[in-house]
């Protein structure tokens, strides 16, 4: 089709350059090509641009089918391996716009929308929705920018790079998708070898995008000796992720030898147990206890606390708050363990391989129980915060914990956690450290007390649970006795 002037070229291959650019650098080419042509008195026509060796270099798409845009499966987090697609909120035909939601993915926390980062018509969902463990990377969903180019793509398959597979008509087409299948998978062993000692040679420049140089960092994964899947072998996030995915999961061989252990069930009588599939988040659960019991060097440290005087002001400022907010004896806990950790920074740490971090803010966690497991949002620079200000961060991030609607940033991270089992009468219990965190706090119930023959006294029991590799045991019956000063004493919170 003949384009109308050279105007039109020009913002039609602007537009394009600009989608493009996001994959491969010279993508303005583009442009310049357009640019160009329009020098001339004859006018440019599709054919004639799609056909110059400058656009055809950074093409994205088959020249068997019409232009379009493959949406990969996304990494909602650093951490984040593969998910399950929720839900689609759109359907093949659907025309939709730049930040436009196209469905809902159950990361292992949380179930999160994604959105559209082009304009477009839907033009093919390549997964079902409720699909389990969909590896990152893997194509999805195909934008088309015609609606009257929907139909081209009916039989079309794509791979990881969003490369039309075989035609669907060859008579081995059934089992075209297991290539696809296997192809997100398959990058991730490769830069994983390179992970453990690989040393670029002296001077050697590292190619890396900001975002995956920072990842990295985060990660302490190091990106000398690795190759990147971008262009000239450019390291991208993708490949960032990839790292942390094989780093975190290199233990696994050992911890497959146990799982084979269940085998007997079946022998059981009909109808007399029930298997319940694992959800995302108890994998992680299950792994990152199991990693925390086998690799840090627990001990514990219990101490008995008065409450008395925290009880009493709690009613005083709950009496005068007017339904503005409702504080709870955790409120208090939170904000008198992020004191503790300003009096003695050094239980306000993390364990790493080769260095321990020392945090200057008191990130706390706090640990709420939710339908699919225990997740940790964080209350951010508690120590810096007032009563009624932690006690609707909770109200808020416990609300969003039980509806699964918490983002990344709200519960990865964290300095110090708490867990309290009081509200269930459990009088002491210690808890699993979460690593990298050198402490968790285990609150126990309130109960009364005989002090003298006339005098009683409500007492918390509280115990500390500390990485030996980061506390030394001085140093937790320090921060203790400063958290208790703290709840024994809660009007020097307030100051």
């Amino acid at each position: 089709q003949e384009l109308p002037d050279c105007a039109k070229a020009q913002a039609n291959m602007l537009r394009a350059s600009r989608r493009l650019a996001r994959a491969l650098p010279a993508a303005h080419r583009a442009f310049n090509v357009a640019r160009s042509a329009c020098v001339t008195p004859a006018r440019l026509t599709r054919t004639t641009l799609m056909a110059h060796p400058a656009v055809q270099s950074i093409r994205m798409f088959s020249s068997a089918l019409p232009p379009h845009f493959v949406v990969s499966f996304p990494s909602l987090s650093p951490t984040m391996t593969a998910g399950n697609l929720h839900k689609w909120s759109v359907k093949v035909g659907d025309k939709i716009s730049t930040g436009d939601v196209l469905g809902e993915i159950e990361t292992d926390k949380a179930t999160m929308s994604f959105d559209s980062s082009e304009d477009g018509y839907v033009a093919k969902l390549l997964v079902e929705e409720g699909s389990q463990n969909l590896p990152v990377g893997q194509p999805i969903l195909v934008i088309c920018e015609d609606a009257g180019d929907i139909k081209a793509f009916e039989g079309a398959t794509f791979a990881a790079k969003g490369k039309p597979a075989a035609p669907a008509a060859a008579p081995a087409a059934p089992a075209a998708p297991a290539a696809p299948a296997a192809a997100p998978v398959a990058p991730t062993p490769a830069p994983a070898a390179s992970v453990p000692t690989a040393a670029a040679p002296s001077g050697e420049r590292i190619i890396a995008s900001p975002l995956a140089k920072r990842l990295a960092a985060a990660a302490q994964v190091s990106l000398a000796g690795v190759t990147g899947t971008g262009q000239g072998n450019r390291i991208t996030k993708a490949d960032v992720d990839a790292l942390v995915a094989a780093r975190s999961s290199a233990p696994a061989p050992a911890a497959a030898a146990p799982a084979a252990a269940p085998a007997p069930a079946p022998a059981g009588a009909a109808g007399s147990f029930v298997d319940i599939p694992l959800s995302n988040m108890r994998k992680v659960i299950a792994a990152r206890l199991l990693q925390s019991k086998q690799t840090i060097p627990h001990y514990y440290l219990s101490i008995d606390v008065n409450v008395d005087k925290i009880s009493a002001l709690r009613k005083e400022l709950n009496d005068a708050a007017d339904g503005k907010f409702k504080l709870s004896l955790n409120d208090f806990v939170v904000k008198a363990s992020a004191l503790a950790l300003k009096a003695v920074p050094a239980a306000n740490s993390s364990w790493y391989d080769s260095f321990i971090r020392q945090h200057n803010a008191a990130d706390i966690c706090v640990a709420v129980a939710t339908d699919a497991g225990l997740i940790t949002p964080i209350v951010f620079g508690a120590e810096s915060k007032g009563l009624s200000t932690i006690a609707n961060n909770v109200k808020e991030l416990a609300e969003k914990a039980r509806s699964n609607k918490l983002a990344p940033h709200e519960y990865q991270g964290g300095t110090f956690t708490i867990s309290n089992l009081g509200m269930f009468g459990v009088k002491s219990f210690s808890a699993i450290i979460n690593p990298p965190q050198a402490c968790i706090l285990a609150v126990g119930s309130v109960e009364k007390r005989l002090i003298t023959p006339e005098t009683t006294a409500s007492i918390m029991n509280v115990t500390l649970s500390c990485d030996h590799r980061v506390v030394d045991g001085a140093v937790g019956a320090q921060w203790l006795a400063a958290f208790k000063k703290f709840i024994e004493n809660p009007n020097t919170m307030l100051l």
